[in-house]
């Protein structure tokens, strides 16, 4: 059974930093895609980065510069540095894992998802 576990995630003021982790298992995820994507209340679900199975890397304009994704295809983990972090920030994060692993930002592309980690960052 495939699973995607995130965490991380917690409070932080604005301007601190968090590291999200995404442990995989159930197949091998380095031939695979992995994203990032997060959901604030009352918006939707938006993506933030992703990394193929070279290391290429594709970000959201809004986290470009703040944010940075890798990846451990030894540890099967997927990792989001945030940040720089602001209050508009606050979301709950989700991993995402893409056969094929073209680091697109289409959710819709993606195959297996994780639960969230929350983020929130107070002003």
């Amino acid at each position: 059974q495939v699973q995607l576990v995130e965490s991380g995630g917690g409070l932080v003021q604005a301007g601190g930093s968090l590291r999200l982790s995404c442990a995989a298992s159930g197949r091998t995820f380095s031939s695979d895609a992995m994203g990032w994507f997060r959901r604030a209340p009352g918006k939707e679900r938006e993506f933030v980065a992703a990394i193929g199975w070279n290391g290429n890397t594709n970000y959201a304009d809004s986290v470009k510069g703040r944010f940075t994704i890798s990846r451990s295809n030894f540890k099967n983990t997927v990792y989001l540095q945030l940040s720089s972090l602001k209050p508009e920030d606050t979301a709950v994060y989700y991993c995402a894992a893409r056969r094929g692993g073209v680091p697109t930002s289409s959710p819709n592309e993606y195959d297996y998802w994780g639960q969230g980690t929350q983020v929130t960052v107070s002003s």
